[in-house]
């Protein structure tokens, strides 16, 4: 006698995500068939109705039908705390078969992870004159220390890849110059919540945040032939020669909250006179309202010239500010700095951590600005170049900008406090880790 058939309910997300499975080409056969199964019992068909248009047994649908059932409070967490990609790959995980033991390994436990340790060594200490590792170097080196009778550059490529691990990448680091850990934490901390507070600053009390940095040396080169299009099989090819037509620097600013890039200053120097004039220019674009400027430690974001700007702006009397180098707010860089960023004033910067321009979000727009107009350009002079610059940042603003979801405290990330439920292989994975048998059929 047969049971009741596990019901499914489904969310809007999870709806449109299985439709796209079943619609697809590239899926593999058993995914397009487990989502039908889904979405049909989701429409109310019967077990014996999917049979028929599946071409599947009842006992199969039956399964697939129960295991969504079990995955369903999992995958609705997933779906609010994942991304889009996350919660697709989740969806289809479920749909996947449970893993199976197989054929039992060439190598064994212990072999593995020293094939792993020596991936994770520098080249030089095993004497080879290599900065990283390669496929084949790596198997011919646990070869020759007796890790392994054998192995192919297949199955070391493999090892790695389940690990993680990836010897042929890398990438720049630029370590922080404050040495007391404390006040770094402090120093990172007041700026991630100068971006939070950045909404309220700006609803509630007319405040601009701003992050501003410049951009500088942005290169004038023209190629002296013109680029070759694509073609199919064939690649833009660009001349590798070209002629200098100088430099310019792009002083940017990054609303935090409108996701805008706003009152730019493109200049050949960067100089105390070019920053001041900057700072000046796009406060003027909202002389009423409170600005603070996320800056980092350079010389001109603390000179004072700066200084005397702010002064005027806040209404103070400029012989009040003392003699640089000697005495007063304008005695030095540590003086100077405190007084621009007196929380009490309308305009006031926020100075990071020195060799931390990860925590500038304005150098993420710069990437962007690197990427799609200057690494490919070729520009006859420098008015075209700044033509360009200007052109770009518009059409930038007016289609793809937008704010940064900042996720960042400057904290350890906390571990999750409620735990989400666990898909049906999750759980059949845990059971075979403590040795309960489940069976896969009911």
């Amino acid at each position: 006698m047969s049971g009741k058939a596990a019901k499914v309910m489904l969310t809007e997300k999870q709806q449109t995500v299985l439709q796209q499975i079943a619609r697809s080409a590239t899926a593999p056969r058993r995914l397009v068939q487990r989502a039908c199964i889904i979405l049909r019992a989701f429409a109310g068909w019967l077990n014996q109705e999917i049979m028929k248009e599946t071409d599947l047994q009842r006992k199969q649908i039956g399964l697939w039908r129960r295991r969504w059932q079990q995955s369903f409070s999992a995958l609705v967490a997933i779906e609010c705390r994942e991304t889009q990609a996350a919660f697709r790959r989740a969806v289809e995980d479920v749909l996947s078969d449970a893993p199976r033991s197989g054929s039992t390994g060439t190598f064994t436990a212990e072999q593995v992870t020293q094939i792993l340790a020596v991936a994770c060594e520098p080249p030089e200490k095993s004497g080879r004159p290599i900065n990283r590792w390669t496929a084949r170097e790596l198997a011919d080196e646990v070869r020759r220390r007796g890790i392994v009778p054998s192995i192919s550059e297949s199955q070391v490529s493999r090892y790695l890849a389940e690990t993680e691990l990836q010897p042929h990448r890398s990438k720049y680091w630029l370590n922080t110059k404050e040495k007391d850990p404390a006040v770094f934490e402090q120093q990172v901390q007041l700026v991630c919540q100068t971006y939070l507070a950045a909404p309220d600053l700006y609803f509630q009390e007319n405040t601009h945040t701003v992050s501003v940095d410049e951009m500088p040396g942005i290169q004038a080169l023209e190629r002296i032939a013109k680029t070759i299009p694509m073609k199919p099989g064939q690649p833009e090819r660009i001349e590798y020669e070209y002629q200098r037509h100088g430099t310019l620097c792009l002083i940017g600013n990054w609303d935090v909250v409108l996701g805008q890039l706003i009152a730019p200053t493109i200049r050949v120097t960067r100089t105390e006179e070019d920053f001041a004039w900057h700072i000046q220019h796009t406060i003027e674009t909202d002389a009423a309202a409170g600005w603070v400027f996320v800056v980092d430690n350079l010389n001109i974001h603390g000179s004072e010239m700066l200084v005397r700007l702010v002064a005027r702006l806040e209404g103070l009397d400029e012989n009040t500010l003392g003699q640089k180098g000697r005495s007063g707010i304008l005695e030095s860089m540590a003086t100077r700095q405190a007084f621009l960023s007196d929380p009490r004033h309308r305009i006031r910067f926020v100075y990071l951590p020195k060799h931390t321009s990860w925590l500038n979000q304005i150098e993420v727009v710069f990437g962007i600005v690197g990427r799609r107009v200057v690494r490919r350009g070729n520009f006859a002079s420098l008015a075209a170049l700044k033509e360009r610059l200007l052109n770009f940042i518009d059409y930038f603003n007016r289609t793809f900008a937008k704010p940064f979801r900042w996720t960042y405290t400057g904290r350890p990330v906390a571990t999750e406090t409620v735990k989400r439920p666990a898909t049906w292989k999750e759980n059949w994975g845990s059971c075979r880790e403590t040795g309960e048998t489940l069976a896969l059929v009911g």
